[in-house]
């Protein structure tokens, strides 16, 4: 069954795991700018980084027939150096224009302090000077409850941000109610050991309105799979759900909330 990957950082894969997604029917991969797996010194890091995921990761993807697309950031780990985050940001809207690009993203909470607070709000300020989708990052290290309750609050205050444009990722049995109540679009991340597991997974898109939930790996640098989101429908098939709902699941949601950016084309 096709099926889309919305989140998985492809810079720490290697081309096998192209190949192993685009045999598991992986159609496109959406890749959101996050850690390099150590901290950048300096601004040129980024620009470099900038240009590996909207010139290098298309046409590798390509070669596997998966179309790649990305989402540009200071990501919440690199952002608690509040000046360096306003010398990343001040490069972005280069990048803004690039034919693969669909918003601002992962931004958000690593550890829920105040300079990535306010970088992440600088952030949400500039994708609605350029009206672009926003996909937000909610920390693992730090208390997920309260860096949730933290962002919502933080979003609260821009009276123009249509709350159907944004995606609040990794979210657990915890926070995933709160997201949805306030009309955001959740999502759900797959791990082997941590974050959530398949069948906690399946377990909250059988408990909660799921129309604005999609599942994704986030395959990284870390212990992750880049086929989760391919064995997340298998976990589905076993319980019994059809075909149809694996479906909606795996494609037609992504599809929806991803093809608000124009460039966003399969």
């Amino acid at each position: 069954m096709p099926y889309i990957e919305p989140h998985a950082h492809m810079v720490s894969r290697t081309t096998d795991c192209y190949r192993s997604m685009a045999l598991a029917g992986c159609a496109a991969i959406c890749e959101p700018a996050f850690w390099a797996g150590y901290d950048r010194a300096s601004v040129e890091g980024f620009h470099d980084y900038f240009r590996q995921l909207t010139e290098y990761e298309p046409k590798r993807a390509a070669k596997f027939n998966i179309a790649h697309f990305c989402w540009l950031c200071i990501n919440p780990k690199e952002a608690d150096d509040a000046a360096f985050g306003r010398e990343v940001l001040s490069i972005i809207p280069d990048f803004l224009d690039k034919p693969t690009v669909l918003g601002i993203g992962e931004i958000g909470l690593n550890k829920n302090t105040r300079n990535e607070l306010d970088i992440f709000e600088e952030h949400v300020q500039l994708a609605l000077d350029h009206d672009l989708p926003i996909l937000i990052h909610t920390p693992h290290l730090e208390d997920k409850l309260k860096g949730t309750r933290l962002t919502l609050d933080s979003l609260a205050n821009f009276s123009k941000l249509d709350h159907g444009r944004v995606i609040i990722d990794h979210v657990e049995e915890h926070t995933v109610g709160m997201v949805l109540g306030q009309g955001y679009w959740a999502g759900l991340t797959l791990y082997p050991e941590s974050k959530c597991s398949l069948p906690r997974a399946v377990d909250i898109l059988e408990s909660e309105e799921n129309d604005r939930l999609w599942i994704n790996s986030a395959c990284d640098w870390g212990h992750s799979d880049p086929l989760a989101v391919s064995k997340c429908g298998l976990e589905m098939r076993q319980r019994g759900h059809p075909a149809g709902f694996v479906e909606k699941i795996l494609f037609d949601n992504p599809h929806r909330f991803l093809s608000q950016s124009p460039r966003f084309t399969l």
